[in-house]
């Protein structure tokens, strides 16, 4: 699957030439990045808390998107605080950029840059990210460049997807789980790295970081606006699904899946599961030439 706010799907760019964002930059894609980011935005405030992000600090926010988590940090550190926003996309920036002013944070900026290729002119206190690292060709290279950005004994903390407990619990319901499957396959074929929350563990070893606290929590729920997440990202990924040759066809007419969506799942009188967040946040080991 952002996701930076995501991001489920942050929106941006991988930092290869051949890496490809499979949900797009659509008004659509927009809106359903918001309202995601609505629904993840307590669990990630809760894990950068944890992780340590606090008033005063200067953050790096990587694969922006439209702004969610940059402007959740940005309430983290306060006016005292500053938060520097990554997107590689354009017309995600100029939206994110107009949400801020919008929003009256003063203490946030993007720039348009690949995440491997940042400019910086002193170092950050912490790096975030939600549903960026698992869109990256290397992210264990993207992570080895991004460390080098925080201050020793500073934070990395990220928010990646894990799709095997959402296609697990997605079982039951026949409609539901071939959207969700349909999904999964869609963004395996972009080359998106679906499990990449759980091989974050590893990932941050191999970077030479500490192995990372890790938390894994599920959002579940039965209500219509929490069940509409599934056809919006059918609706996202759909010029994915034809260029990679999949069909729609098993889902029955597209017009009318979201409310079949959910009467399937209000029939069932069970919840359905939002992917599983895999939260990793680690410090910066503080060096000999540090001290």
């Amino acid at each position: 699957m952002r996701p930076k706010h995501a991001s489920i799907l942050a929106n941006v760019t991988a930092s290869s030439p051949t890496s490809h964002y499979s949900l797009g930059s659509t008004d659509a894609e927009h809106e359903r990045l918001i309202w995601q980011a609505s629904r993840l935005a307590p669990l990630t405030e809760r894990l950068f808390r944890e992780a340590g992000v606090s008033p005063g600090q200067r953050v790096l926010d990587l694969g922006s998107g439209v702004g969610d988590v940059a402007m959740l940090v940005a309430r983290l550190v306060g006016p005292s605080g500053e938060v520097v926003g990554v997107e590689r996309d354009t017309h995600s920036i100029a939206r994110a950029r107009a949400r801020v002013a919008e929003a009256s944070l003063r203490n946030v900026s993007f720039t348009e840059s690949d995440v491997t290729q940042i400019a910086n002119d002193k170092p950050f206190d912490a790096v975030v990210g939600r549903f960026i690292l698992e869109f990256l060709p290397d992210p264990l290279a993207a992570l080895r460049s991004v460390s080098r950005l925080v201050r020793p004994g500073g934070v990395l903390a990220f928010h990646e997807p894990c799709y095997a407990p959402f296609l697990l619990l997605s079982a039951n319901l026949p409609l539901w789980s071939a959207s969700v499957s349909l999904i999964h396959q869609t963004l395996l074929r972009s080359g998106a790295n679906t499990e990449i929350g759980l091989d974050l563990h590893r990932i941050f070893l191999e970077a030479g970081l500490p192995g990372p606290a890790m938390r894994m929590e599920i959002l579940l729920g039965s209500d219509p606006d929490f069940t509409r997440w599934t056809h919006d990202l059918l609706s996202s990924l759909r010029p994915q699904i034809q260029q990679q040759n999949l069909s729609l066809e098993p889902l029955g007419d597209f017009a009318t899946l979201r409310e079949r969506l959910q009467t399937e799942v209000a029939a069932s009188k069970t919840v359905v599961p939002f992917v599983a967040l895999v939260g990793v946040w680690c410090h910066r080991p503080i060096d000999e030439v540090s001290l």
